[in-house]
């Protein structure tokens, strides 16, 4: 079992041409619930951000517009992502197991990735080539 897990949040779009990375954030997760617990938090973030409660009163009248039918609806698929109770169980399983856990949700314009990854894993990957080294 892997106890200790990297969280990664990242914003992903074009400009001049090139692809750029905004971190959203990081959280070094101490047990596997909390890694899943943040990543779902994060999700549930980035959907408010994205498609907050016109009827807030943070907002003036009429300053929120729904988009088009046409423009994927990433605040929905993050939402429904956080609900999924077997998806949920899916990660688990893979962070339990040492692997990389990649989830990403795009839109017309930019991708959303929410990445974990077990610290003991990468300590592993990175002593490999040097304990494979033969002695001079």
């Amino acid at each position: 079992m892997h106890d200790e897990f990297l969280c990664h949040v990242t914003a992903y779009g074009s400009f001049g041409g090139r692809r750029v990375g905004v971190p959203l954030g990081t959280y070094r997760a101490p047990t596997l619930a909390l890694a899943l617990w943040w990543m779902r938090d994060r999700a549930s973030w980035i959907a408010e951000r994205l498609d907050p409660d016109p009827d807030s009163p943070l907002f003036p009248p009429n300053s929120v517009a729904p988009v088009a039918d046409t423009v994927p609806d990433v605040p929905s698929v993050l939402r429904a992502w956080c609900g999924d109770t077997r998806r949920q169980e899916q990660v688990a399983d893979q962070l339990a197991a040492g692997r990389l856990v990649r989830v990403a949700i795009s839109d017309d314009t930019t991708e959303y990735e929410l990445l974990a990854e077990s610290v003991d894993a990468l300590r592993m990957q990175r002593l490999a080539p040097a304990l494979s080294t033969p002695a001079a």
